[in-house]
């Protein structure tokens, strides 16, 4: 053994003695284990947690203003019980179902599927996939916990001032979100929007950039960025991403602070309000939604990838087949990841931009499906003539491809601005993004939550339950959104409050009653899945082996319940690439398994 090699080794013994030390004899409180803990697995289960609360918050939001959509002339008494001044009468305030439906998006978008999918599974998977001991960083992991903590009790509070959470669509566009006498959820809800998501935003750099170092740094010996799984690759590029894009938000917000209490003009020109001129001068409302599209589009892949990797990786494990064209598949990750960026003014198509500008918009718009569909291919052709074991995540992981196809299929309408210019603003567009994006997503976060429960916990999820949330959820998915596309293509305007009162519209009133049936069927099950999964917390059938799915991944070596620092003796090794399914006559071959051992056998 030449010098080099020992100059190599030796740090990597010292660190995890030094780290076996820490686990053993490092006594820990209630308050270091579970509060302020610097453990990645729990960490990740503080993000789920959260983003579950949030998930029932802003679902439930949906629920209330379904109602006003579904039955515009009826009134519910207990509405006035549950909303106060809101809910006079028993009907929901107009200016407050505004607010409801930004706060259902504001919520969704960023604390359920970015804090909730990105935190939960970036946290709990690289370190254990990679072969690391923890974050880069443990106590930078910590903090990005604990600012999206902050940002949500911010978040949290503007529900209850008085004049109400901000109330101008989950996008803020200005003048409205710029003038506090525009109206009543532009005055101080609008200041507590905006400071949650700066905290949020310092999260997700926080988090974005551990994720970064450490995939990049901290992989275990033979673990080459080739043999990664397809999970850490899709956390990988979903970090980038986030880390380019959101501090671009942050300045959008900023300049709308400015806007608001400095009398500055970034966004305000000409604005007349009650018959008063205003000073402001110069300003372009255009401005913000560049720079809040610039964050806005990455963010749909932000918030995608993730479900994307998570579904290779249950694809693959349940149908005990290697993935279809791994290398296809990270370099369409690339492409997606690459592409985002330039697609952001698809959003912008009817604010007056130069058509022959658009038409770039159109092009790199369509060029994007091309990445979508190489995916695409590659589950369908993974599932094929594969030995599908039908668990929940498998389940789920297949429902998620269904969704991207059927809601990313409109986007391709969408993404031409002809076609876009009349179906802008209408429920087209909510069809389409709640489908591709929203639903999707939820789907590839419950394949993960039920494929790694059994490392999370070290007990199952009851399947009877999870077959019937599965069944219930992608059959109400449908039923909701599919109509939606109808609706839109007829011209029907989304975030109006009531519809009953256009004779053109008046044909949608039984559909939009079926859709609020629906919605409050497919969310009453949301909540069989929580009672699921926090009782097998304590009462669940425990886990009896290491590696329940036969999966290959280096997460399935750790313990049953693994501690801080993941694997109490030596890292292992990494000698072949995660997707080793019936090869040379065996049910599937850990990474761990040196490359000649299998033909040794034979």
């Amino acid at each position: 053994m030449n010098n080099d090699e020992v100059i190599h080794e030796t740090p990597l013994v010292v660190h995890d003695l030094g780290h076996e030390a820490h686990t053993h004899h490092h006594k820990e409180t209630f308050i270091t284990k579970y509060v302020f803990s610097q453990d990645h697995k729990m960490i990740s289960k503080q993000f789920l947690i959260t983003g579950i609360i949030w998930a029932v918050i802003g679902g439930l939001f949906s629920v209330i203003f379904r109602l006003q959509l579904g039955y515009p002339d009826q009134t519910f008494p207990f509405l006035e019980d549950i909303l106060g001044h809101w809910g006079k009468g028993g009907k929901i305030d107009p200016e407050f179902y505004y607010a409801l439906v930004t706060m259902h998006g504001t919520i969704l978008v960023f604390f359920v599927l970015t804090a909730g999918l990105s935190g939960t599974f970036s946290n709990f998977l690289i370190p254990l996939q990679a072969g690391a001991r923890d974050m880069a960083s443990p106590f930078l992991n910590m903090l990005s916990y604990w600012f999206f903590f902050l940002s949500s009790v911010i978040m949290f509070s503007s529900l209850f001032v008085q004049t109400g959470p901000a109330s101008g669509g989950w996008t803020i566009y200005p003048p409205l979100s710029a003038l506090g006498e525009a109206s009543d959820g532009a005055k101080m809800g609008m200041d507590l929007w905006l400071a949650s998501i700066a905290m949020f935003i310092i999260s997700v750099l926080l988090g974005g950039l551990n994720y970064i170092s450490t995939i990049l740094n901290m992989r275990t010996k033979g673990m080459s960025m080739t043999r990664m799984p397809l999970t850490i690759w899709a956390f990988f590029f979903t970090a980038v991403l986030g880390v380019l894009s959101f501090p671009v938000l942050l300045s959008a917000v900023v300049l709308l602070l400015f806007d608001r209490h400095l009398g500055t003009s970034f966004y305000l020109s000409d604005i007349v309000i009650n018959g008063k001129i205003l000073p402001n001068q110069g300003g372009s409302p255009i401005l913000f939604q560049h720079l809040f599209w610039f964050l806005g589009h990455p963010e749909v892949y932000i918030i995608a990838l993730p479900a994307m990797g998570i579904t290779s990786e249950v694809i693959s494990v349940n149908s005990r087949k290697p993935i279809f064209g791994y290398m296809a598949m990270v370099g369409s990750f690339f492409a997606i990841a690459s592409l985002s960026f330039m697609v952001w003014a698809h959003h912008m198509f009817v604010t007056g931009m130069n058509p022959f500008l658009g038409s770039f918009f159109v092009l790199l718009t369509l060029l994007i499906a091309v990445p979508s569909a190489i995916k695409v291919f590659n589950w369908l052709t993974t599932l094929w003539k594969g030995n599908i074991r039908f668990t929940p995540a498998m389940l789920f992981a297949i429902g998620f491809v269904s969704l991207f196809i059927s809601g990313g299929l409109t986007g391709i309408w969408l993404g031409n601005s002809s076609l876009d210019i009349h179906l802008h603003d209408t429920y087209f567009v909510i069809a389409h993004f709640h489908l591709v994006m929203g639903v999707a997503s939820m789907f590839g976060m419950f394949a993960g939550i039920y494929h790694w429960y059994p490392k999370m916990y070290g007990r199952y999820m009851n399947n009877t339950l999870a077959y019937i949330h599965f069944w219930v959820t992608i059959a109400g998915a449908y039923c909701i959104f599919w109509p939606m596309h109808y609706e839109g293509l007829a011209g029907m305007p989304r975030r109006y409050y009531d519809f009953s009162n256009w004779e053109s519209f008046k044909m949608f009133g039984g559909l939009n009653e079926f859709i609020s049936v629906v919605a409050m069927i497919v969310f009453s099950v949301q909540l069989l899945f929580i009672f699921n999964f926090f009782y097998s917390i304590f009462k669940g059938r425990k886990v009896t082996t290491t590696n329940p799915w036969g999966a290959n991944t280096l997460e399935w070596t750790t313990p049953i319940r693994p501690g801080h620092g993941n694997w109490p003796g030596e890292i292992p090794e990494v000698h072949r690439w995660a997707y080793d399914y019936g090869k040379d006559g065996r049910d599937f071959i850990p990474q761990t398994e040196p490359v000649g051992a299998d033909e040794q056998r034979h």
